[in-house]
């Protein structure tokens, strides 16, 4: 007979309650998605916060906060809303690392006319390249986090059906192509790829893969083959939160699009619960993030680019949508009726058409933009 001392049996008892309440509680990290009635908490208190937020004037703003330290503090200048040109601002939080001595911070503010939140002062447009001059950007884009976006591309076009599948006979620019780890992925289905990125290190190991012969430092407007336009597919993965004057931007990129294009794009979503749980600790705040759209707010923007309609599909995150979630099935299934409940995912998946009528050509249905 095998004797077991009561210190073991206490571990083993532990173990076991451990085990048993993972399969009877969802994980605190998802309890904002699948506790009943956390959803509803989270929401009054962020309306709480917004109604408490004073409002300035962007000079009024910019002098309470300025801050010659911050990183990016000599690019910076007040800015008026990005989306609306709205002049009321409301400061809603100050974010940074959360490391004793803060490598990076900004304040996030929210226009009071549109709600569209955003970094604040903001960013000069023609230095915006400074903030991706380091040298290391490729890096940060290979290793462990090459394998994340290679499954999180394949998630995000999943929706779209037959949309995304073949390239056979279309050109597709992907727009901040970063080190052409989508542009590989695309030209294996068949496009003709084209990509432009601000970092010059990232666009060097883009030109080393098949599907990044023709990428490009710069802008769209620079390269001659891409500013003739005529493309069938516009990509922006991640890329919407870095740029300095989105409408100027996207109106850019509908610009480039033939008659029956489309633009798709992924980015941290503001309107998330996971933000409204978080708040200052969000992980869609990063050092070099300028923007956050909402699914309220991102509509405002593709009409006012001039794009006809949109497909937004919820995104409920890659364990989930890849079948690899080890949420209980009653759990998954609270957790979809919390983010379909105003598409409160933590990230803003959507496909831009040139044409009002292009999501019914593709079999999907889509939201008219005025």
């Amino acid at each position: 007979m095998v004797s077991v001392s009561v210190p073991a049996l206490k571990r083993r008892g532990r173990r076991a309650a451990a085990r048993l309440a993972r399969r009877v509680v969802p994980p605190p990290s998802t309890w904002h998605l699948t506790l009943p009635g956390f959803d509803r908490v989270l929401e009054l208190r962020w309306a709480r916060r917004i109604r408490r937020a004073r409002v300035m004037t962007p000079e009024q703003h910019a002098s309470v906060f300025a801050d010659a330290g911050r990183r990016g503090a000599g690019i910076e200048r007040p800015i008026p809303c990005a989306l609306c040109g709205g002049s009321r601002l409301q400061e809603l939080m100050h974010v940074h690392d959360r490391r004793a001595e803060p490598r990076w911070n900004y304040h996030v503010v929210r226009c009071a006319g549109c709600g569209f939140l955003f970094r604040h002062p903001g960013i000069r447009p023609e230095r915006l390249g400074e903030l991706y001059a380091t040298g290391r950007y490729a890096k940060f884009l290979g290793g462990k986090y090459k394998d994340k976006r290679l499954r999180r591309y394949e998630v995000t076009m999943a929706p779209f059906g037959a949309l995304f599948e073949s390239g056979e006979g279309r050109r597709l620019l992907d727009f901040g192509c970063g080190n052409g780890l989508f542009l590989e992925l695309a030209h294996g289905r068949g496009f003709d790829t084209y990509g432009v990125d601000l970092a010059e290190d990232a666009v060097a190991a883009a030109r080393r893969r098949p599907g990044g012969a023709h990428a490009f430092h710069g802008a769209p407007g620079d390269v001659p083959e891409i500013a003739a336009g005529g493309f069938d597919v516009i990509t922006m993965w991640s890329v919407l939160a870095h740029l300095a004057e989105p409408v100027e931007d996207l109106t850019m990129l509908r610009g480039l699009l033939g008659p029956e294009g489309v633009l798709l794009l992924l980015t941290v979503n503001a309107g998330s619960l996971k933000l409204e749980r978080q708040l200052e600790t969000w992980d869609g705040f990063t050092p070099n993030h300028l923007i956050f759209f909402s699914p309220e707010t991102l509509p405002r923007l593709l009409g006012r680019a001039g794009f006809g309609a949109v497909v937004m599909p919820p995104w409920y995150g890659e364990p989930l949508e890849s079948g690899t979630s080890r949420l209980r099935a009653r759990d998954q299934r609270t957790l979809r009726r919390a983010i379909d409940r105003g598409n409160r995912g933590n990230m803003l998946r959507a496909a831009a058409f040139a044409d009002p009528d292009g999501p019914r050509r593709w079999g999907l249905e889509g939201q008219a933009l005025g």
